[in-house]
């Protein structure tokens, strides 16, 4: 066994090897327990008036403690040359380990408590759904521990160091998300539910109308959603300086990417390169407006229940400028430049068909409704009409827009959509097949999707409602030999 394999001289190691986590996770446990029994607790007290609660809260306290104890002192963990290695031996013995060659994450999280007691947890993966986490380490042993794990021979083509860092403008850029109107939502709906809890509900309502004076009752409702996503902009503000505040990306010796972040809360995810199959660059309808993008990692290995935007992202929204400069540090290729291929005009009306449908089914359900039942319906249908029927053609013809496919270089580059506009870079050696897909009514138009399968990211990527001739030829020219066989059907087989 190498020096290296043994661990830090100061940890505490049984014979064999064998370590055990840090031993201040009882204190940890101790203060979660005790905000747990107060949080939980509280409410119940003011309700009752009771003194039952305190000896069940130190109860709850002490059986925390006592659980943790257990864990802590029959869980015991190593790492040698070939395996990392994690064992528990109380009533119940269970052992897992993990190959050193197939270890392809470390990634580090502290939250708060952790922080205060100088401890980390360590989530070490293999991407196929194998995962050991040692919870808690002293913050040093973690980070040392995780860089004997994810050391590599270093990439002589790649330079190490920084690729990006946080600017507090693009705080500007959270607004903007989807997540502030859902967190305003939120809001009000906690506020009434506790409310509700103290049976104050509806003099809550009444405490707010009654803030706006003497103002009509009805400009005093439209104003309960105005502050609603005051609220909203504010937690999805605060939400993003949680999240991204300390935010650095590096490449690291031995061909590692790995993102630093966290306010309170902090986090180092890690991505090797040699499983890197490209990037995904995202923009949200609100952030392109604002002229803003983010990048995300198209890996191999990324668990799916993992697949969440702070997990796979490699930027954060930034302007679009700063976007393209990290995707190309990372892949090595600029990729904004690339003139992508127009779809053809029928793919626009088929869009146009879509979000007329999508508007006009629920307007005529409520005609339908208002002419048996009342004229409210009417008024409701006709004004969904007048809204939201130019909205769906706005972004019909937006998603038009924003069809597009070609090549750069070893990448494939996709772009489509325009609530959620993507553009995808995909290594042709990432691709390991394709799925052509024509139905009644793009076989009568001669178009076809195209859909590129990779064992990374979301394990598909599409070219939708491309010239079916076009589309093939692409394919096949993208990933020689796969389409090989379909190459020579003649562009009016395609339509037949």
């Amino acid at each position: 066994m190498s020096p290296s394999a043994a661990g830090p001289a100061h940890v505490h190691r049984d014979p064999g090897g064998w370590r055990r986590l840090d031993r201040r996770t009882l204190g940890v446990t101790a203060i979660l327990m005790a905000g747990v029994a107060v949080s939980a607790g509280t409410p119940i007290a003011i309700g009752t008036r009771s003194l039952w609660l305190l000896p069940a809260a130190a109860l709850l306290v002490g059986a925390g403690v006592l659980a943790e104890y257990v864990r802590w002192r029959h869980t015991r963990f190593r790492c040698t040359a070939e395996r990392l290695e994690i064992e528990f031996r109380f009533a119940v013995h269970t052992r897992k380990s993990l190959l050193r060659e197939r270890i392809r994450s470390a990634d580090l999280t502290a939250n708060p408590l952790h922080r205060a007691f100088g401890v980390a947890a360590l989530a070490i993966g293999t991407g196929q759904q194998e995962k050991i986490t040692l919870s808690p380490l002293a913050r040093a042993d973690a980070e040392a521990l995780r860089a004997e794990l994810l050391h590599r021979l270093p990439d002589q083509a790649t330079e190490d160091g920084p690729l990006a860092t946080l600017d507090p403008r693009w705080i500007r850029y959270a607004p903007v998300s989807f997540v502030a109107p859902a967190l305003g939502l939120a809001a009000f709906g906690t506020l009434f539910k506790v409310a509700d809890w103290f049976g104050a509900g509806g003099g809550l309502l009444k405490w707010l109308l009654d803030l706006f004076g003497d103002l009509p009752l009805t400009a005093s409702i439209l104003l309960l959603p105005a502050l609603a996503v005051v609220a909203g902009v504010a937690g999805a503000v605060g939400l993003f300086t949680e999240m991204w505040w300390h935010y650095r990306l590096d490449r690291e010796p031995g061909g590692t990417l790995r993102v630093r972040r966290g306010l309170f809360t902090t986090r180092s995810t890690t991505v090797e390169e040699r499983r890197l199959r490209g990037i995904e660059l995202v923009e949200p309808l609100g952030a392109r407006l604002a002229g803003a993008a983010r990048v995300d990692a198209i890996a191999t290995g990324m668990e799916r229940d993992d697949d969440k935007t702070e997990s796979k992202t490699l930027l954060p929204a930034a302007p679009r400028a700063v976007a393209h400069g990290v995707a190309a540090k990372v892949l090595g290729e600029r990729i904004d430049a690339v003139a992508l291929v127009p779809h053809p005009v029928a793919a626009r009306g088929r869009r146009l068909r879509r979000a007329s449908a999508a508007v006009l089914a629920p307007v005529l359900v409520l005609l339908l409704l208002g002419t048996l039942l009342t004229d409210v319906l009417l008024v409701l249908g006709g004004a969904l009409a007048v809204v939201a029927l130019p909205v769906a053609v706005l972004l019909a013809l937006d998603a038009y827009r924003g069809l597009g496919h070609g090549s750069c270089g070893r990448y494939l580059v996709l772009r489509a959509g325009s609530v959620r506009r993507s553009t995808a870079a995909l290594t042709r050696d990432g691709v390991i097949g394709w799925t052509v897909r024509q139905s009644v009514f793009q076989r009568r138009r001669g178009l076809a999707t195209f859909t590129a399968t990779t064992a990374a990211g979301t394990g598909a990527y599409a070219i939708r409602d491309a010239d079916a001739a076009e589309g093939l030829a692409f394919a096949v020219e993208a990933v020689p030999g796969v389409l090989a066989q379909f190459a020579s059907v003649p562009a009016e087989a395609t339509r037949a």
